[in-house]
């Protein structure tokens, strides 16, 4: 028997999820925040049977010395004597025959510096997979992370008049001017805007074609073309050009495309679109989206989310076409709204434990949020952004009621719901809240922390992605133009989007910053109404 060292001390459920607890009694803060019961503490004594460890570890030690004297000796003889470090005695990464050293927690760093025969396109074609796609695990998917096989399979095809090339069409532009806005290089622009015209005009003959409509290569085709015109900067407006594509693409392609992992991630990024569209600027769909329910997995968060934001559509879209509405229409339109809240709520306290954000503290003392993955940073912001949107819409609704109530019933009391003396207290609340997490969570989403809450840069090798900017924009545009977050908040979000803007060359990023001033102006001068 060994001591194995002082064993950690915090609850059951923190060392399940490998972070610090605070050690609270009789619950601990991180279990108690996300309304989940803490499981409580271990006994002070614990004594564990490590003799076959000691054994093996002391084994293996002895194997590994001998092994590097052997390669150390071998070093030596093989250069005059003098020790030398090869590219495995250190963090490095070979590239296109470039050597650079740099690393993150053992993860090594990609250069941009081709060979000197390479060409801009191959280096477009680098930079962009490097930034824009995510590799997937065995339980979160990633960004774009099947867009590289299929891209190869359409290059191996030699086959550059079929149809399906649209999609190696669609690459090509999207990453020439990916690179283009990132380094301010006007004739990549040029390049680009040619082969996004290529891209449209293979499209057009794939969709013209039975067989090539319902191939992945056409759906990620459409993927590209609608990430071009963000980086560009070139939507109408905020409206995208494809989202009536995605559309008429995920009717047509049916059930099928969910049978398969590559299938459903292209379509959870359509949907997306689609509903960020309604939810945000107040597009309604053009076709039934019903049929779409009954092919969420419930049991995956994100398609959960995505699940409860149809339901919030469907009372938009119910309140935007009917007629002008009474006292009974606006309360039930309230409570459909909080119903809808509720089943946001619900959505935290029904995630798995790696889900779930962590509070730390950095190095100066701000408070932040972390979480096990960027992916997942991302969903639980829209998660907010769809939620603040919900409590402004109930903000409004109460508004609305109490106004004509003071019309009709002017001895009554406004309208409230059963237990909350005053909702709008409770909204506007909820809406600082919610903002609040959105701004602790940026640093994380931005890789200037790791998941530890430290300073992540590191002489300039670590930096934010560009598929990680690109998913903070929706969800910090729609929190900037709410007209609620503090100057600081405002700040904080504004130095954001125009970061990603300028680093990244997301011209979306600056669109958004402005249009959400502009929304903001437009607040400050409308007439102050009686909400509270």
């Amino acid at each position: 028997m060994v001591y194995g060292g002082k064993p950690s001390t915090g609850c059951y459920l923190c060392r399940k999820r490998k972070i610090k607890c605070d050690e609270a009694h009789p619950e601990c803060r991180n279990c108690t925040t996300y309304g989940r019961p803490c499981p409580g503490y271990r006994p002070d004594a614990v004594f564990r049977n490590e003799t076959r460890k000691v054994e093996r570890l002391v084994k293996n030690g002895n194997n590994a010395n001998a092994s590097n004297n052997s390669n150390s000796s071998s070093s030596s003889r093989s250069n005059g004597g003098s020790q030398v470090h090869t590219p495995d005695s250190e963090s490095s990464v070979i590239v296109a025959g470039r050597r650079r050293p740099g690393s993150i927690q053992g993860k090594p760093t990609l250069t941009l510096y081709p060979p000197v025969d390479s060409n801009w396109e191959q280096r477009a074609l680098c930079y962009f997979f490097d930034q824009f796609t995510t590799k997937a695990d065995e339980e979160d998917g990633g960004h774009l992370d099947y867009l590289p096989p299929l891209y190869a399979r359409e290059i191996g095809r030699q086959s550059g008049n079929a149809p399906s090339s649209c999609l190696r069409w669609a690459v090509d532009a999207t990453a020439l001017i990916t690179l283009a806005n990132a380094k301010n290089a006007p004739p990549l622009m040029n390049k680009a805007r040619l082969r996004y015209g290529k891209a449209l005009r293979s499209l057009q003959e794939a969709l013209a074609s039975p067989a090539y409509a319902v191939k992945d290569e056409t759906f990620a085709s459409v993927v590209l073309l609608s990430l071009y015109e963000d980086i560009s900067g070139e939507r109408n407006g905020l409206f995208s050009s494809h989202t009536a594509g995605f559309e008429f693409l995920m009717k047509l392609r049916g059930e099928g495309q969910m049978d398969h992992r590559r299938g459903r991630d292209m379509f959870n990024f359509a949907y997306t679109h689609l509903y960020v569209e309604i939810l945000a600027l107040g597009d309604k769909p053009r076709f039934d989206v019903d049929w779409v329910l009954g092919m969420l997995d419930t049991n995956d968060p994100v398609e959960r989310l995505m699940l409860t934001a149809s339901s919030i559509s469907q009372v938009l879209i119910s309140m935007r076409t009917a007629p002008p509405p009474d006292q009974a229409t606006i309360e039930a339109w309230i409570a459909a709204g909080l119903e809808r809240d509720a089943e946001l709520a619900e959505w935290t306290q029904t995630l798995p434990d790696r889900w779930l954000p962590l509070f730390v503290y950095s190095d100066q003392g701000e408070p932040l949020m972390i979480y096990n993955r960027i992916s997942i940073a991302v969903v639980w912001n829209y998660y907010r952004a769809a939620r603040i949107m919900l409590q402004q819409l109930l903000l409004t609704l109460h508004g609305s009621l109490d106004a004509m109530k003071m019309q009709s019933f002017a001895s009554k009391p406004p309208f409230t719901q059963p237990d909350d003396p005053n909702p709008e207290t409770t909204h506007r609340a909820t809406i600082r809240e919610l903002t609040t997490e959105v701004c602790r969570s940026i640093p994380f989403c931005l890789s200037d922390v790791d998941n530890l809450g430290r300073p992540a840069k590191i002489v300039g090798e670590w930096q934010m992605r560009g598929a990680q900017g690109y998913g903070l924009l929706w969800p910090l545009w729609y929190v900037l133009s709410c007209g609620m977050p503090t100057p600081a908040q405002v700040e904080k979000i504004r130095t954001v989007l125009y970061r990603i803007g300028s680093e990244h060359g997301i011209k979306l990023a600056l669109v958004l910053a402005r249009e959400a001033e502009r929304i903001r102006g437009e607040h400050a001068e409308a007439p102050v109404t009686n909400a509270a």
